[in-house]
């Protein structure tokens, strides 16, 4: 259960309490992550809930194994991560192909809307290529009043089709980011 939030604090974007409410719904018992802004309330949320073990990761290839190492144990994970980190993965997504285990990713994007940071703009450009290269189905949401469906549609296709699935979570959602000098 959500713990109380502190007077005076922001409350989160209503699409980033879809997800979670999502992800509880439909049995998350682990999130794997490299914190991001993107996806810090689910974050938050699930390091206050007994029933979901939150795994912190050091690189998001870590998250492939984890999520797979889940399901084998009988349980159901999903792995948080933004688009810079698929390229991280795509040698560890063989694994999801040759056990044929369901997989799930959830994926804030950068490269995209007002990116301020050029490193970012190569990877955000193929996220989606390189997903489906890797045989994982992507779906899209850019607009708040579609985050939670299309999350839902993604749990159903993961885990109960058995599916690989990876939700975008397009940049507009989150919004822009500056670069914060310091003088």
């Amino acid at each position: 259960m959500s713990q109380p939030r502190r007077s005076g604090a922001a409350a989160p974007p209503s699409w980033q309490e879809d997800v979670f409410t999502a992800l509880k719904k439909h049995g998350i018992q682990q999130i794997a992550y490299v914190p991001d802004t993107g996806h810090s309330y689910a974050i938050q949320e699930a390091r206050r809930d007994p029933a979901i073990r939150d795994v912190v990761l050091t690189t998001e290839e870590e998250g492939v194994a984890v999520v797979s190492g889940a399901w084998l144990g009988g349980q159901r994970a999903v792995l948080l991560m933004q688009s810079s980190g698929v390229g991280n993965c795509v040698n560890m997504f063989s694994l999801l192909q040759m056990g044929q285990f369901p997989f799930l990713t959830l994926v804030t994007m950068r490269g995209e809307y007002a990116e301020f940071n050029p490193w970012q703009n190569p990877m955000g450009r193929n996220t989606q290529r390189a997903l489906e290269l890797m045989g994982i189905t992507v779906l899209r949401a850019d607009v708040p009043e579609d985050v939670g469906e299309t999350v839902e549609a993604a749990l159903e296709s993961a885990f109960g089709a058995g599916e690989r699935v990876a939700v975008l979570l397009g940049q507009k959602l989150i919004g822009r980011k500056k670069w914060e000098r310091n003088r």
